[in-house]
């Protein structure tokens, strides 16, 4: 099948008669005699794998890409060679190699630079303006693209029993799930933000296979906004128990004393971080013994408020970031974004408690069901929780311990797998 979505540099238009031939072409029969429900061999498609690649939706599925293949399954991975979502760069090398025993594809990332256009109608998307369907496909083609994936599925989707693609908002996923719909499993990792609301993603939403969800408010969103196929499913996401925690060990490495606050993750402001820096500042004025805050992840920290200690411990591995959680006196989640937020589960597990932003919807469920967390909805209220849980320890204590319950309760990777291998058995 000829790809209308490989030369690297369309004009707008182009990009848009190339989108629409893309989805006319994917109904179409694919190449290949392979039959669905034979095999144990599926295929995760990502925007970027590996390690030191930053993101929940990637992370989860590395980790489910390892659990199946554990349970038996001959799993293959596409992505492209990008490691960094802010520059795209090719970092990893271009081809197949094996990682932790999986298969992995990896394809070049192509992208016009500095499309005007495609700044023009994100910013029309993000203010919540009407933009029509050609604008639509003008700014999802003008982006990153990874066309030589997009040939490798087309080829060979009949070789694979189930296609999982995630997350929902990126090209290899706007543009895998339409190739063979009926092996599709989309697992969005939707957050409600204007993108979800565009037309362009209702074919992968509607028309995919079936639909994993992470949490119930994920689920609800996406019922909200989309004609759902019957076959949908709650499997949750797993998070790895760590056998042991170095919380000193990290103070030390790190020259860290007293007590902290901690946010890990992308600094940036669709995860809340000029929020949470200027809700701190406001905090630093009121109590009488302010908090530091730790930050670990990737993202430049920007304009940093006078008075207000940020240490920047930059990009850790998974049992330092274990440590960093254990050592905190609090976690902080700013994101309003979130379609399950592993962090929360990281810092409970380490026995520390959460204050999350009340506007996520999912994380303050997970704070609800788990009476782990406390929310706020403004600078004034994430002031109140951290005097608080300063001036009562013993509730953080408390909370904390209720929180690790939680997630041992609800999200250990073994639960989550025997919930996604029975799906993909009876769905394909």
């Amino acid at each position: 099948m000829r790809n209308p979505l490989r030369q690297p540099a369309m004009s707008p238009d182009a990009a848009v008669s190339s989108a629409t031939e893309a989805i006319a072409e994917a109904a179409a029969p694919i190449r290949g005699s392979g039959s669905i429900g034979a095999s144990r061999r599926i295929v995760l498609v990502c925007n970027r794998f590996g390690e030191g690649v930053a993101g929940g939706a990637e992370q989860l599925l590395r980790e489910l890409g390892r659990g199946l293949r554990e349970r038996g399954w001959e799993v293959d991975v596409t992505a492209s060679a990008a490691r960094n979502h802010y520059t795209w760069e090719n970092e990893f090398r271009v081809g197949e190699s094996i990682e932790d025993g999986i298969r992995v594809l990896r394809f070049r990332a192509e992208q016009q630079r500095r499309s005007r256009d495609r700044r023009r109608i994100g910013d029309m998307i993000g203010a919540g303006a009407e933009v029509s369907v050609p604008d639509q496909y003008r700014w999802m083609n003008a982006g990153v693209r990874v066309p030589e994936m997009y040939e490798y599925l087309v080829d060979h989707a009949s070789d694979y029993r189930a296609i999982v693609l995630a997350p929902y908002g990126f090209w290899t996923t706007f543009a895998g799930a339409q190739v063979a719909p009926e092996r599709t499993i989309l697992l969005p990792c939707l957050h409600d933000e204007p993108e979800a609301y565009l037309e362009i993603y209702r074919p992968i939403f509607e028309g995919s296979r079936g639909l994993w969800f992470q949490t119930e408010p994920e689920a609800e969103l996406a019922r909200r906004i989309f004609q759902l196929p019957d076959r949908t499913s709650i499997i949750g996401s797993g998070v790895d128990v760590p056998a042991a925690y170095d919380p000193e060990g990290f103070r030390r490495r790190h020259g860290i004393q007293g007590r902290f606050a901690l946010f890990a993750g992308r600094r940036e402001w669709g995860k809340g971080w000029p929020e949470l820096l200027r809700g701190l500042e406001h905090a630093q004025g009121a109590l009488a013994d302010p908090l530091p805050l730790v930050t670990c992840g990737v993202g430049d920290l920007g304009r940093i408020p006078a008075g207000l200690r940020v240490i920047d411990v930059g990009y850790l591995s998974d049992q330092e970031r274990s440590d960093a959680m254990a050592a905190a006196f609090v976690y902080l989640q700013p994101s309003r974004v979130e379609s399950f937020s592993r962090t929360i589960m990281e810092a409970w597990l380490a026995g520390t408690p959460v204050v999350a932003n009340a506007a996520s919807a999912v994380v303050n469920w997970h704070c609800q069901r788990s009476r782990a967390g406390l929310a706020y909805r403004d600078d004034f209220e994430l002031t109140e929780c951290l005097r608080l849980l300063l001036e009562r320890p013993a509730l953080g204590d408390a909370m904390a311990a209720r929180g690790r319950q939680y997630v041992l309760e609800n999200y250990r990777w073994g639960d989550v797998l025997k919930r996604a291998e029975r799906l993909i058995e009876e769905w394909t």
